[in-house]
């Protein structure tokens, strides 16, 4: 059961820096402007933010890979728990405010993973 929930873990936190790499990288780019459904004028003017909501991403993936590698269990447990939170509290939001895609595209892998992590207790 520990090495399904790290995979899960480290799913998330893939996701996560893909993410990054959109909002931080490509965001004015065709896959991009087609994956958040937006034109390019809206993706050149609101780049700046999502450079800085990709960076805030990048740091939910640095944190799940952090609690991964910590060397004392119990509190890498403690920080996935907090990360992973932090995740599907994120995705509700941008589901109520922005659109509901992101609460499946982010929020179910939280969710599992978040499922694991309390059953490997």
């Amino acid at each position: 059961m520990a090495i399904l929930t790290t995979i899960f873990i480290l799913i998330v936190a893939v996701l996560h820096f893909y993410i990054m790499y959109f909002e931080m990288f490509a965001f004015t780019k065709p896959r991009t402007l087609k994956t958040f459904n937006m034109t390019k004028e809206k993706a050149e003017s609101g780049k700046e933010l999502a450079a800085n909501q990709g960076l805030y991403n990048g740091f939910l993936a640095a944190g799940l890979v952090w609690s991964v590698l910590y060397p004392d269990p119990t509190i890498g447990l403690q920080i996935t728990l907090f990360f992973l939170s932090c995740i599907v509290i994120a995705a509700l939001y941008g589901a109520a405010t922005v659109s509901k895609r992101i609460f499946f595209a982010q929020g179910i892998p939280a969710i599992i993973a978040l499922t694991f992590t309390i059953i490997s207790l």
